[in-house]
């Protein structure tokens, strides 16, 4: 393969796919704006929600990334029935296991809330909301697995033609269910829950009509492959473990900066979400790594699997280098869309110039992740993530709190975490002892 065919392949997959995480991200801001037009706590309820579905996402871990890589081989080999064989137990397996935590979390909605310390008026509009949401559970798990096997297959512009017309769904039951227009009884809170649940199972449907056409990457496939599915999770085992100790490592930082204020904690959460908008296209070229990578090794195409990721880095950090500088040069401007309070900007703006200075080692460990997922090596993502986490990270963070260092210090020990992460990985990339890993 030439130079030009690896740009063309990356570009192929991982510009969809980035375009579909931010319409993930404009959806999610959108629920909140309209959210919030009822009142504060409804508002609070939508955004504490997030915290708990990062928890359940690291069920969702276990099976997603194992998938990907053993899927993507397959499509590598040319098997394809083999592929929509797994992606059709892997269904099973994901519709198994959301049943108990749907039971769980509907019958401790409220008590979620109350736990996080929430108020009893608060708690009772996340209950309204989370009950609903989590009945859907097993749609979200669904279309997750749908949007990942496809991506590993060489497939995200239909994901991306799928979450644009379910989006547009999301907005107008949004406004027909929460306000109660077009004859429909205002529900509030309630309302956007529905909403999103009813756009997931939309998604789904087009899913299983896109499956069932004889062009499909993956195709309908009703056999139950045990040992691919057992194969799937032994690989995802590792990255649901690090998915889960890099969310308790989130959770103690978020703490620690908690600790400095209100202004730090707003101006930390107005960061993160502006920052969110600069590395989508990290996310993009993460999946396209994934597929390409794991589907040249399952061809047995060794020097192809390194180039094409060698080539996503490249074009990523192009992208999020130049993101990077406009956060760093004009943190003030972006800030100003969201908050006029002063000490929230002086932190937001903090952030901002020091995530923007080291957004070319995220892009970085962005795509070599994805990488080292799509060759099947998640216990190397798991040792290198932990590791760096809290050795570099959290327990840092901890130390310079308790020392009376200011909050710059905090994102200082963060920005110099993230450039070592980046180099280790760069370092892990060129050794390519991935490439030999079994699945």
């Amino acid at each position: 393969m030439s130079s030009p065919t690896y740009f063309r392949d990356v570009l192929r997959l991982a510009l969809p796919a980035a375009f579909k995480h931010l319409l993930d991200i404009l959806q999610l801001l959108i629920d909140m704006i309209m959210v919030g037009m009822l009142n504060v706590a409804a508002l609070a309820a939508v955004g504490m929600s997030m915290q708990f579905m990062m928890v359940i996402n690291v069920v969702m871990t276990l099976y997603i990334v194992g998938g990907n890589a053993i899927i993507a081989r397959f499509i590598g080999e040319r098997r394809r029935h083999r592929a929509s064989a797994l992606l059709y137990s892997l269904a099973l397996f994901a519709l198994l296991i959301s049943i108990p935590i749907t039971v769980f979390s509907y019958i401790n909605a409220e008590n979620f809330y109350l736990w996080m310390g929430a108020e009893e008026g608060l708690a009772t509009y996340g209950r309204d909301y989370f009950e609903i949401l989590m009945l859907g559970l097993p749609l979200i798990f669904i279309d997750a697995l749908m949007y990942n096997a496809l991506s590993a297959a060489g497939d995200t512009k239909s994901s991306l033609y799928i979450k644009i017309f379910s989006a547009v769904i999301n907005l107008l039951l949004n406004y027909l269910l929460i306000f109660g227009h077009g004859g429909f009884e205002p529900m509030g809170i309630a309302g956007a829950a529905y909403a999103t649940i009813i756009a997931y199972g939309v998604n789904i449907l087009i899913y299983f009509l896109l499956l069932g056409r004889k062009d499909a990457k993956l195709h309908l496939f009703y056999h139950f492959s045990k040992i691919d599915l057992i194969r799937a999770l032994h690989v995802g085992k590792h990255a649901s473990l690090e998915r889960l100790i890099s969310v308790t490592s989130f959770i103690l930082f978020v703490w620690v900066i908690t600790a400095y204020g209100t202004a730090a904690i707003a101006g930390y959460q107005v960061g993160l979400r502006i920052e969110g908008l600069a590395f989508m296209p990290g996310f993009g070229f993460a999946i396209a790594a994934t597929a390409l990578v794991g589907q040249n090794i399952g061809a047995k195409k060794y020097e192809a699997s390194y180039q094409t990721g060698l080539y996503a880095i490249k074009i990523a950090v192009v992208f999020m280098g130049l993101s990077g500088l406009f956060l760093a040069l004009f943190p003030v401007f972006f800030i100003g869309l969201f908050t006029q309070d002063t000490a929230t900007i002086e932190a937001a703006s903090i952030y901002l110039q020091l995530v923007g200075i080291s957004q070319v080692p995220l892009a970085m460990t962005f795509v070599i992740n994805g990488a080292l997922r799509g060759a099947g090596a998640t216990k190397m993502t798991l040792i290198t993530n932990v590791s760096s986490l809290w050795f570099l990270r959290v327990i840092p963070s901890l130390v310079l709190y308790y020392l009376g260092f200011e909050l710059i210090w905090i994102f200082i020990a963060m920005t110099v975490e993230t450039y070592i992460k980046g180099g280790v990985f760069w370092y892990i990339y060129q050794k390519r002892n991935w490439q030999n890993v079994k699945v």
